[in-house]
């Protein structure tokens, strides 16, 4: 795997892998750097056998993450969507023709193309669904989360936060419309919940107390304990099969993303292909020799 400069990677042995985003100086906001980061490393997970599970966090305990760094698309030309060719220079200034394109390394944009029509959404590069990796992820926040974080949180299985962490979306407050944000927490939040937190704006941060009220934040820990109950809940998911575990996953994720009879119309298929007979043989003998796992309650 290729050195990363915004995100940081680990694994710890037991098929676990922790994702870090890292740019604490900047509230853990993601650059175009960031967005190829994320995009390239869930992607090359999808082939990482030894990883079953992911726990995604941000560094430091100020900010998980507060979406898109506003300086880079103020700054930057190619962040407001003005491609250069990514493989060289083009046939001249005015010509129309941006030259030969190298698709592999094509540069990350943010913003607008040259027609309304074109939007360089960049939630198409951060999220493990997108990036179509069905391997569990669960997301541990460790303060303000907020904006562009959300597609990120939109596309994890559950949250886990430690007490002091917050979320809200500055859109409308500073002109902005709202869309793909919110977007990708219908189904997540109630839907007065999620309205009130999007058109509110920063004038109202919700807790992690209310989230978990909610039903948004799955469990709310002291900092001190966020990585030990993170880590926990996906070395169990790691401990699971991982065609079965991701078969799981996707028909959790039709169910949430379809009406409820077109989901039930494809859960014969996730079962067919999730249901390896080995692993089925296997459960049977543990559980008739009357081995019964540790729980824990929350």
């Amino acid at each position: 795997m290729a050195e990363l400069e915004t995100v940081r990677y680990e694994e710890t042995g037991d098929g676990v892998a922790w994702v870090t985003l890292d740019r604490p100086e900047v509230h853990n906001a993601f650059d175009t750097t960031m967005q190829r980061e994320l995009r390239g490393l869930w992607r090359w997970l999808r082939h990482r056998d030894e990883v079953r599970a992911v726990v995604l966090t941000g560094a430091g305990d100020r900010a998980f993450c507060t979406g898109v760094d506003q300086r880079e698309v103020m700054a930057s030309p190619d962040a407001q969507g003005a491609h250069e060719s990514p493989a060289g220079e083009g046939t001249g200034a005015g010509s129309g023709d941006p030259g030969p394109v190298d698709f592999q390394h094509e540069p990350v944009s943010i913003g607008w193309g040259p027609s309304p029509f074109m939007f360089d959404d960049p939630g198409r590069n951060l999220g493990p669904k997108t990036n179509d990796l069905w391997k569990p992820v669960v997301c541990a926040v460790n303060g303000m989360a907020c904006g562009g974080a959300f597609y990120l949180l939109g596309e994890v299985e559950f949250l886990i936060a430690a007490e002091h962490a917050t979320f809200f979306d500055p859109h409308v407050t500073y002109g902005m419309a709202a869309a793909y944000e919110p977007m990708q927490l219908a189904g997540a939040l109630p839907f007065p919940e999620l309205v009130r937190m999007t058109l509110l704006g920063a004038e109202e941060r919700m807790t992690a107390a209310r989230a978990h009220q909610v039903g948004w934040v799955s469990e709310v820990v002291p900092l001190s304990e966020l990585r030990e109950r993170a880590g926990w809940a996906a070395s169990v998911l790691a401990r699971s099969h991982p065609v079965a575990m991701q078969a799981t996953l996707r028909a959790l994720w039709a169910a949430r993303d379809l009406g409820r009879a077109e989901a039930l119309r494809t859960a014969w298929a996730y079962v067919g292909l999730g249901d390896d007979q080995d692993a089925l043989d296997a459960g049977r003998a543990r559980f008739a020799s009357g081995e019964r796992v540790e729980w824990r309650s929350r």
